[in-house]
């Protein structure tokens, strides 16, 4: 078999049995199309490790970041893992692939008052009753008040949420299901945005997304690009610098900590399947507790 069709049946494998979200598939189907690229797509068990050292090294000079050459890597090592679980080849290539390692960054975060500030000065424009700025509001309100991921959010339909008990249903990675809770100043720009903007986006598209909560400028399911560009341009100016697109669930995350929630129920209400992955939130304390210190007083 040649690379190329093992990749696509891999592939189905990740959709299909390992229900991997769909952008997930499409990074890999991605990584896997660079090494067919580079390598000629040759038979698959004619590679072995230093022909993916070479795609790795290229990948290197072409200028790609730490971040995606550890996702290629992995990618590449799931694959042929696979492949040889599988028994379309004898020895696994990938095994002893590694890529450079990561370096350790803490995630941008916003102050809780200058949050607070941004949320209720876009309130206050929305009582105008600007469709745009009570769509945002509601997004804005909902990623910081629940923490949940930008996917999760775009991916929300009306009989996802309970408004009786403040609650949403999410699907976040792997298809697993939570249930978050979200404030009362979440409630209330859920149900201006439900009332006075989401028939008027509606009202903008032939073939009418019925079932979506959160919907774009035509009238469709909003797209997690679009949420991107409201969480930058509504909360970089409090940050003070460019913010990626789960700024709201960093800093939502920060707050908790910061305001004495257990490591585990801020675990539970992020859908991070391991701990560890939440304790970078305790670093970010850490760090923001040092440089207050540092600034404050006066023998540091």
């Amino acid at each position: 078999m040649i690379l190329s069709d093992a990749a696509e049946d891999y592939l189905r494998h990740l959709a299909h049995v390992r229900r991997l979200s769909p952008r997930t598939v499409r990074a890999y189907r991605g990584d896997l199309a660079d090494v067919v690229t580079v390598l000629g797509d040759p038979p698959l068990d004619r590679v072995d490790v230093e022909a993916l050292r070479e795609w790795l090294w290229q990948s290197v000079q072409r200028g790609h970041g730490k971040a995606t050459l550890a996702r290629r890597t992995a990618a590449v090592r799931g694959f042929f893992a696979w492949a040889c679980e599988t028994g379309l080849i004898a020895n696994d290539p990938g095994a002893r692939l590694v890529a450079p390692k990561r370096g350790r960054t803490l995630p941008k975060v916003a102050t809780a008052d200058g949050v607070a500030e941004l949320l209720d000065a876009l309130r206050e424009s929305a009582r105008e009753g600007d469709t745009t700025d009570l769509r945002d509001s509601a997004i804005l309100e909902i990623l910081y008040g629940t923490g949940i991921r930008v996917a999760e959010l775009c991916a929300l339909d009306l009989d996802s949420f309970d408004a009786g008990r403040r609650t949403l249903r999410v699907i976040g990675k792997g298809d697993k299901e939570r249930v978050v809770p979200y404030g009362a100043p979440a409630a209330q720009a859920l149900d201006a945005y439900l009332v006075r903007a989401r028939p008027v986006l509606l009202a903008r598209r032939e073939l009418r997304e019925a079932t979506a909560l959160f919907l774009g400028a035509r009238g469709a399911r909003i797209g997690a690009r679009s949420v991107y560009d409201v969480v930058a341009r509504r909360l970089g100016p409090v940050v003070g610098s460019t913010v990626g697109a789960h700024a709201l669930r960093h800093s939502a995350a920060t707050h908790l900590l910061d305001g004495g929630a257990d490591l585990r129920s801020v675990q539970e209400l992020l859908g991070h399947a391991s701990l560890g992955t939440t304790q970078v939130y305790t670093h970010v304390s850490n760090e923001r507790l040092a440089a207050t210190y540092r600034l404050a007083h006066p023998r540091a």
